[in-house]
């Protein structure tokens, strides 16, 4: 499979270019949110307050970075995914909020899916264990909203050439099982 460059933001109209397996490569920024950060979120919609960020368009990283090396001329620390399927009570909120992307590792609910179907969005999952390789393509770190919750906090990342892979497309369908199709036996 070819790898695909992405430059944010990501449009529903990119969204739908997307399959399952496709292998990114995405610049420009994307927005790190974790467990938390999402609680914050939707505790803020549910008392009908504004967000602090449009997440119209935006993807959404399932990160909290390590530090970065004062040594060294970083953005942040090791920045692997996060479990995704911590952030599925909150997804289908945020996905009505105009967010077409998430990063993270692992699998998704039934539910998540078909939010991600009615609303055009894609599922991408980053290599966990490689967080100190991942935070190479993150080139500036700025939190937006939360500060309090640390590496927690809402943020937005300046990126180049971040891998990824899709791991859910807006159709559904899902490279976890047509990955393990051919070894399931019938």
């Amino acid at each position: 499979m070819a790898t695909i460059k992405i430059t944010t933001p990501l449009t529903k109209e990119k969204v739908k270019e997307l399959k399952a397996g496709d292998n990114v490569l995405i610049t420009g920024t994307i927005i790190a949110a974790r467990d938390a950060a999402h609680k914050a979120l939707t505790e803020a919609l549910a008392r009908g307050e504004k967000l602090p960020v449009d997440f119209n368009n935006e993807v959404i990283y399932y990160l909290g970075p390590s530090p970065a090396n004062p040594d060294k001329n970083q953005a942040v620390g090791s920045a692997g995914p996060t479990t995704s399927g911590r952030m599925d009570k909150y997804t289908p909120t945020m996905l009505e909020q105009g967010v077409s992307g998430m990063i993270g590792k692992g699998y998704r609910s039934e539910e998540v899916i078909k939010s991600m179907i009615k609303n055009g969005a894609v599922y991408m999952v980053a290599i966990g264990g490689a967080g100190a390789l991942i935070s190479k393509s993150i080139k500036k770190y700025e939190v937006l909203a939360y500060p309090e919750l640390g590496p927690e906090a809402v943020a937005r990342l300046s990126v180049e050439d971040f891998p990824a892979i899709v791991a859910i497309d807006c159709k559904g369908n899902n490279f976890y099982e047509q990955g393990q199709a051919p070894y399931k036996k019938i």
